[in-house]
């Protein structure tokens, strides 16, 4: 979606103060008929445990030595489990076999809400095109990081009798 046009009468969008909130700007129609909301993108994650230990992965784009959470995003028509279910077959070849809820969680500085779960995988890891290498850590060994997806590695720990040591 273009965001300098107003989708509904073409219009050219100006910034405007919210309504109700004055500190809150937002790109609006000058004529009304529509405001972009600009509200926080839904975001899937896997905390996932394959043969007794954590995957955590490497993106392309990544420096070297910074490893996470598989994540990815929903589509149309497909529930967050269904959608963490095909993320992680795309991006590692696993399968689900089990998949439970840690948390939701914000992250605010990419304006996204993490739905996080464990997921328990079988199968062969057959790395995607968008993830450089992956690594496999015992439980009690991860160093989870002090932002999104981390407080949910860290909050698993937790529930597993592990104290989480953070990652400065």
């Amino acid at each position: 979606m273009d965001l300098s046009f107003c989708p509904v009468c073409a219009s050219q969008l100006v910034t405007r103060a919210d309504d109700q909130d004055a500190q809150k700007i937002r790109l609006a129609c000058p004529d009304g008929h529509w405001t972009h909301w600009d509200n926080p993108l839904p975001v899937l994650a896997a905390l996932v445990e394959y043969e007794g230990k954590v995957l955590l992965a490497r993106n392309v784009a990544w420096p070297e030595k910074t490893f996470a959470l598989i994540t990815g995003f929903m589509e149309r028509g497909e529930t967050p489990e269904q959608g963490i279910a095909r993320e992680l077959k795309e991006e590692t070849n696993l399968d689900a076999t089990a998949i439970s809820l840690i948390g939701v969680y914000e992250f605010i500085k990419k304006n996204e809400v993490i739905i996080a779960y464990h997921v328990v995988a079988t199968g062969d890891i057959q790395l995607s095109e968008e993830l450089l290498e992956y690594r496999l850590i015992e439980p009690e060994k991860l160093r989870p990081w002090n932002a999104g997806t981390g407080h949910a590695m860290a909050d698993w720990m937790r529930k597993r009798g592990y104290e989480p040591v953070y990652y400065e």
